[in-house]
Parts: C-alpha cells; sequence; structure tokens
C-alpha cells in the first residue's frame, strides 16, 4: 500500500475492499468545495451585525457579518458599485447581498459583497455608539493613559460570576502557565440591569483592599463568557465604564468573544479577546521565563562540550608547544641570536667610528672660531661700530629737541597777549582791582583805570560817559 493510500480519506470514508481511493490535493479540494457553493447557493441575501472591519489601501474592504450564534467573512472589493458603503462600521446592523464562494488560498468561506443595505440599528447599538462617542471625548480612551501590565504578578484581582465559563477556563490557563500565582476573587453577576453597578462596586472594593494590604494586587481581570448584545450589555454601561477609569490599578478587559467589541474594552488599559487569552497575556513573561529554565539543561550540555572541546585544542596547542620547546630547537635559536648581536656589534662600531670623525671635526671648526686673533678682531670691529653709533645719537637728539623748541616758542609767541597789542589793541583794567572794563557803561565817573599798551601803561580818570548811538 503506498503513503497516500494509508494516509488520505476519500469524500465517502473508507473505500470499499478492492475499490481505489479518490485522493484531492489541497487547492482540487477547494476548487472543487468553491465550485459546490457557488452552483448550490450562488447570490444570496444576509442580515447581521459588522464586525472586525479592514479598510485596505487598496481600496478593498474585508470584515465579518454576525449574528448571536455565528460570523461569515466577507469581501467589497472596489470595482464593485455598491451603494450605501458608509453603512460599512463596526457594529452596524446591515443587509448584503452577495456570493457565496470560497478564497482557494486560504480554504476560507466568505461572502463576495454587491449590494449593501441599512437594517436599522436597535435601540441597544445606538446608546452603545451615543456613550462610545461620549467617553471618546472625555479622552477615557486615549492610548497615553494606558498602563502595561507587570511583567511578573504575583497576586490579581479577578471580577467575574463564580459559576460561569471564564472563571474555569481563566483558571485552566492561569494553574498550567504559573500555579504561584495568587488570585483574589470578587464575585459579582454580569449578566442583567443591576450587574454593570455590581461589577463597578466590586472594581472599587479590589482597589480599596488592595490599598491596605502589604502585598497589594498587580493588576483586575474583568471577564465573562460570550453570549448576545443585550447579555454583554453590562460591560457598556458608563458607571462601569468610569470605574475601571478610576482603577488605580491596571484593568484587563476579556470580555465575550474576539469579534464582541465593548465600551470596557476601550477604556481598560489591556484588552484580551477572550478569558484564555487574558490568562495567557497575564503569564506571560513567568510562562517565557519556565522555558528558559527549561532549554538551561541543554544550555549546559552545550557549554560542557564546548569546554572538552575547548581543553582538547589546548591540549593540542600545550603538545605543539613542547615539541618547539626541544634543548635542540632553543640552542639553534640560540645560535642564530648570537650571530645577530655580532651583526649589531660590528655595525654599531663603525657607526661609533663616523660618529667620533664628524665630532672631532665639528669641535676643530669651533676652536678655529674661538682662536683669539679672531674673536680680537671681531671685538674691535663692534666697538668702531658702537663709538660711531655714540657720535651720531646725540647730534641727532639734540637737531630734533632743537627744532621741537622753537616750533613750541613760535607757537607760544603767537598765542602771547603782547602779539595782540603789538598790532595796535589795548587792555583797559580797574586801578584798584584789575578787573578787565570790557563794556563803556561798565565805567563810571571818577573812576581810576589802567590801559596797558604794546610798550608800557597810560593811567587814566573817567570824566563822563559818551552814549553808543
Amino acid at each position: 500500500m503506498s503513503r497516500e493510500q494509508q494516509s488520505l480519506w476519500d469524500f465517502d470514508g473508507l473505500p470499499e475492499q478492492g475499490e481505489a481511493r479518490k485522493v484531492y490535493g489541497v487547492a482540487e479540494l477547494n476548487r472543487k468545495a468553491k465550485g459546490l457553493l457557488e452552483n448550490q447557493l450562488g447570490t444570496v441575501w444576509v442580515e447581521g451585525q459588522i464586525t472586525g472591519l479592514r479598510r485596505q489601501s487598496s481600496g478593498h474592504i474585508y470584515f465579518g457579518i454576525k449574528d448571536e450564534k455565528g460570523q461569515l467573512g466577507c469581501a467589497l472589493f472596489r470595482g464593485t458599485d455598491a451603494e450605501n458603503r458608509s453603512l460599512i462600521e463596526d457594529g452596524t446592523q446591515v443587509l448584503l447581498q452577495g456570493d457565496v464562494t470560497l478564497f482557494e488560498a486560504r480554504g476560507q468561506y466568505q461572502l463576495i459583497v454587491r449590494k449593501v443595505e441599512p437594517l436599522g440599528q436597535g435601540a441597544l447599538q445606538v446608546k452603545f455608539e451615543k456613550l462610545k462617542r461620549k467617553l471618546e471625548a472625555e479622552g477615557l480612551f486615549a492610548p497615553g493613559r494606558k498602563r502595561p501590565l507587570p511583567g511578573y504578578p504575583a497576586r490579581i484581582g479577578l471580577v467575574t460570576s463564580p459559576t460561569g465559563a471564564a472563571i474555569r477556563d481563566v483558571l485552566h490557563v492561569v494553574l498550567r502557565r504559573n500555579p504561584s500565582l495568587q488570585i483574589v476573587l470578587e464575585p459579582c453577576r454580569v449578566q442583567g440591569e443591576t450587574a454593570a453597578a455590581e461589577i463597578a462596586k466590586a472594581v472599587h472594593r479590589l482597589n480599596q483592599w488592595s490599598a491596605r494590604q502589604s502585598e497589594p494586587l498587580d493588576l483586575i481581570l474583568l471577564t465573562r463568557g460570550g453570549g448576545s448584545l443585550e447579555d454583554l450589555w453590562a460591560f457598556n454601561e458608563e458607571v462601569l465604564a468610569r470605574a475601571v477609569h478610576e482603577s488605580v490599578l491596571p484593568v484587563v478587559s476579556a470580555v465575550g468573544h474576539e469579534i464582541d467589541i465593548l465600551i470596557t474594552d476601550f477604556v481598560a488599559d489591556v484588552r484580551a479577546a477572550t478569558p484564555s487569552v487574558a490568562g495567557e497575556l497575564i503569564t506571560e513573561d513567568v510562562f517565557a521565563s519556565r522555558g528558559d529554565l527549561t532549554s538551561t539543561a541543554a544550555y549546559l550540555l552545550r557549554l560542557a562540550k564546548g569546554g572538552v572541546e575547548s581543553a582538547r585544542r589546548e591540549l593540542s596547542r600545550l603538545n605543539h608547544r613542547l615539541g618547539r620547546a626541544h634543548p635542540r630547537r632553543a640552542l639553534d635559536d640560540s645560535l642564530q641570536r648570537l650571530d645577530n648581536q655580532l651583526d649589531d656589534l660590528n655595525r654599531l662600531a663603525k657607526q661609533g667610528v663616523v660618529a667620533r670623525r664628524e665630532h672631532l671635526r665639528l669641535a676643530s671648526q669651533r676652536l678655529l672660531s674661538l682662536r683669539p686673533t679672531t674673536l680680537l678682531a671681531r671685538r674691535r670691529d663692534q666697538v668702531g661700530w658702537l663709538q660711531r653709533r655714540l657720535a651720531e645719537v646725540p647730534s641727532r637728539a639734540l637737531g630734533k629737541r632743537a627744532a621741537s623748541l622753537e616750533q613750541a616758542a613760535s607757537l607760544l609767541e603767537l598765542l602771547s597777549p603782547k602779539s595782540v597789542l603789538a598790532r595796535g589793541y589795548s587792555i583797559t583794567r580797574d586801578a584798584a582791582t584789575g578787573a578787565v572794563l570790557r563794556d563803556s557803561k561798565n565805567a563810571k565817573p571818577g573812576q581810576m583805570l589802567r590801559t596797558h599798551l604794546h610798550d608800557g601803561e597810560i593811567s587814566s580818570t573817567v570824566k563822563g560817559q559818551k552814549s553808543s548811538d
């Protein structure tokens, strides 16, 4: 029997005795399934809520449409002339017309959308969008306020129903990945009219209790299993959103399934797609550290093998060094060094002789330059030059001083009052006080005056005044 016959099955199950199996390749099987879907269903209408919207830069739109029991992948391509494209937003209830097909590359069953029609939003959906816009405007969803989870939490608070499936999922993951993690349960209802208020109070109580402990909580996990929008509505209430926002401890929101998007997911510091994923996020670093410990033995074994190999190489190196340390090898090296040293001595001796000859030549030149007759001739030339300078400097300096004195006397003579008097002017003073008389009006009858001329003085007495007019 061939390997393919042992590992592959026909659509109709095990082959009858003696019959050959029909074996499909993956691409062939996907192509056949695609033909069946397109031929049997063709174009259909389907209604539901849009989720997981992705708008590509190419213009294509990919999303899912869901109801309380299932989900269907959808694709709206750029070239499709579909009205009401603006209705395609997460959480919108719509009616779609499209072709049921299968994406062969992934074996993914999907709907190629041709038409989009509004189905009408329910009261809860309208309320959800209104609260979402309000809290977003207040900054409760701002990425800057999101806090990272501690890498190695030792104690966490768990807010959920003690009888739900979510607590079992979380405990199963935590006990498997980090059994030492302590969990403080704050039980409450997670569905119904009073559930939101109970969950909010549970968050407040855990924060208050943690603040009083010597070993406080590291984070709070809000969780519950999946359900309809009505079942999950407690996690869309404003009172719970504000309690999560006000929490001192980081909050993880793990409510419903991956397709469920709730207000607490936007407000919480971290959103987990499911309760099990939340358990994995919380224990991620601890679990990774356990993996590191598991690989330590293999790492130590590799180190040991590396050490042995290193010792083997060292032994080989020492054997080589031992061969090089043989007495005959050392003697040969010594003889070679001796030859080199003899060559160096001969070269140095020759260099010394040359250096001494050069030194002797320079000394002879210096001795010749220091002979008394040479020095005496040099000093005579210097004395003669100094004598000439000594004779020239005083006469040149005396001429400069005489010229300066003559110039200063001329300037002084020019500025002297006698020069003014020599041109016919005179100075009249009061004989008693010596004050200069500048205006005839200041002269009084009988006043004694003294007039200075260029040559001599004249004394006079004022007899009367004559008007200048």
